[in-house]
């Protein structure tokens, strides 16, 4: 059975939808206008049709996307491009030149305005799910370590609407003295999880990596779970790899995870770059007054140079000159040597929370991260992304393992997975991992989610300094 804030969650989203949809579309009535009241109500209800067909096939309100991932919002893109399709075919079909405006503005103004109600609704709910509400009881069973490894991510990551509450494992018994793992009560075998299911009441089965785990075993634990509310989730042991490459096929009845090749090239990423150079260019148009304040303070705080230039390393090991703007003194490069012995950052990076080499202007920038903004000139001339892995200095590739090595697979970016978990704060292996599941699963999808995030970092400034 559903939780009631499952149910309410969902009601909201569809609510926030339907004000949406309706809101543009009579707002788009009034400013078009139509030769008659007769026409007017045809092809408003022409586009409302269009809209609800596409959200609907797209399955844009399914309870299981709703707040986390970048799914629902490639849903809910999917919808709304039917829905243009379809109100283009019908207009050029019957030839209705009216329904132009509902094609080219109304949609796409449901678009620009729906995408943000959604991600509003979303933080609400996080918000929730971080002081321990709205989250779906989870029963794990499996292994004792992979079990520890999932209730581990669960609680680092409560957004995700997950606690476990109980666990089943191979031999019943936990860690340590108190028969426990990570403090969650074990409550039996694993051969007891049905029983167990249908005693608390879990959502959520949560099947981890064991030898007892064999495919007889899973299909019957299925069927027994049929009558209940819980869903069955396997974790497959395999590289973290999610989103669009990973797909269930089957060969006669034998269900396999098919996993596509990572997209470095093709139409999509002619999208991205021609997204990335349009994007670049006109956000440094509509910043240039602010970009000149801020060079003019740099300048009149110590008369040194405005810009800071460094080598960095690009696409396919490639080196190329990052620009930023200077946040420390002149000689900054030069006494670093004397502050190795206080760097607080892991593997190849040199970071101090406190650096005595920050001017005052540059503490200020570098809190609300204005001083990337001059990469933008990088991300015109090709050699950066707006949305990427953290662009590494030449040191550091130097003692990059085989796996960091995959981030040089695409370009480096503006912003990315690293800038909108926490930035300096992150452990390097976490950073690594971060820039690594970018590369492996990226889409426009979770690149536009990533711009979007971006905003709430840099203005809460976690992690910069």
């Amino acid at each position: 059975m559903r939780a009631s804030w499952e149910s309410r969650y969902q009601l909201a989203v569809v609510c926030a939808d339907l004000a949406v949809i309706l809101g543009v579309v009579i707002t788009v009535n009034v400013l078009v206008g139509a030769s008659t009241a007769w026409h007017a109500g045809v092809f408003a209800v022409l586009t409302l049709t269009a809209v609800f067909v596409g959200l609907g096939g797209a399955r844009a309100w399914s309870v299981a996307v709703l707040g986390h991932g970048a799914e629902e919002f490639r849903r809910l893109y999917r919808g709304l491009f039917t829905a243009i399709v379809l109100l283009a075919m019908g207009g050029f079909a019957f030839g209705l030149e009216g329904l132009r405006p509902w094609v080219f503005l109304a949609v796409p103004a449901m678009a620009l305005i729906d995408f943000p109600v959604r991600y509003l609704l979303r933080r609400l709910l996080h918000k929730r799910r971080q002081v321990g509400r709205c989250l779906l009881p989870v029963l794990a069973a499996g292994g004792v370590d992979t079990v520890k490894d999932l209730i581990d991510r669960t609680r680092k990551a409560p957004h995700q609407g997950w606690r476990v509450e109980a666990v089943c494992t191979t031999d019943g018994l936990g860690t340590g003295p108190d028969g426990r793992v990570d403090t969650v009560p074990v409550v039996g075998r694993i051969e007891d999880v049905a029983e167990q299911v249908h005693r608390g009441g879990y959502r959520v089965v949560a099947v981890t990596a064991d030898a007892y785990w064999t495919p007889k075993r899973l299909q019957r634990l299925a069927w027994q779970l049929e009558s209940t509310s819980a869903e069955l989730v396997v974790a497959p042991v395999l590289m973290e790899v999610a989103g669009p490459r990973l797909n269930v096929t089957g060969v006669h009845g034998m269900p396999l995870l098919r996993l596509s090749a990572p997209a470095f090239t093709g139409a999509r990423r002619v999208v991205k770059e021609v997204m990335d150079r349009v994007g670049g260019t006109v956000l440094v148009a509509l910043l240039s007054p602010f970009l000149a304040a801020i060079s003019l303070s740099i300048k009149f705080n110590d008369g040194g140079p405005v810009f800071y230039r460094q080598r960095r390393i690009g696409k396919d090991g490639k080196a190329f000159t990052m620009i930023k703007f200077r946040t420390m003194v002149p000689d900054a490069h030069a006494q670093r040597l004397h502050l190795l012995a206080m760097n607080e950052a892991e593997g190849p990076l040199f970071k101090m929370r406190k650096d005595p080499r920050v001017t005052r202007i540059g503490a200020v920038l570098r809190r609300f991260s204005m001083d990337e903004l001059p990469q933008l000139f990088n991300v015109i001339s090709g050699s950066m992304s707006l949305v990427g892995p953290r662009p590494p200095l030449p040191e550091e590739t130097e003692r990059y393992s085989s796996d960091a090595r995959r981030r040089l697979l695409v370009k480096p970016g503006l912003t990315g997975l690293w800038q909108v978990s926490g930035r300096s704060d992150l452990p390097w292996e976490e950073a690594v991992r971060l820039d690594l599941r970018y590369v492996e699963d990226w889409s426009l999808a979770l690149d536009a989610l990533i711009m979007w995030k971006t905003v709430r970092a840099v203005l809460k400034g976690q992690g910069a300094y």
